[in-house]
């Protein structure tokens, strides 16, 4: 099943029990993915929309945006603001990937710099993108970066 489907599915699911606060957060995402669709439309990408690999990309950066604010609320003496950030995380990750572990990302990381052949810091990007394309939506951009980076120097 699309990931659209799933999020409309799950959205239907949750105004008929009543859940307000994952009625709230699959309303966010549908409207995300709305804009992204409209934008990528004045770019000349046709009426289907972003794929499925742009909505995980979406994901990834809303996630990283809320785990950045429950971080804020927790310095500012918020916690109950931070909660609802990570339930909102919790809720945006039920559509996502299994994320890989450090350990998985670090075996990864040296079998994707074995097979591009990437021997210093000028094949970074060629690596990353890699790792983008064949594991979409299962690993951190920032972790993998700072790992490729570690080993590449």
């Amino acid at each position: 099943m699309a990931l659209r489907q799933q999020i409309s599915d799950a959205l239907k699911d949750a105004v008929k029990a009543k859940d307000r606060t994952t009625t709230a957060t699959l309303r966010l995402v549908s409207a995300a993915l709305k804009d992204r669709d409209i934008a990528a439309r004045t770019t000349g990408a046709g009426n289907a929309g972003i794929s499925d690999e742009e909505i995980l990309d979406l994901f990834a950066k809303m996630v990283r945006q809320r785990e950045e604010a429950a971080e804020q609320y927790r310095v500012g003496g918020r916690p109950e603001l931070a909660e609802r950030e990570m339930f909102e995380i919790e809720v945006i990750r039920r559509f996502m990937p299994r994320q890989l572990s450090p350990q998985e990302m670090e075996q990864l990381v040296d079998e994707v710099i074995g097979e591009t052949g990437a021997s210093g810091l000028k094949d970074m990007g060629r690596v990353m993108a890699a790792l983008k394309q064949g594991y979409p939506g299962q690993i951190d951009g920032a972790v993998a970066s700072a790992l490729v980076k570690k080993k590449l120097v």
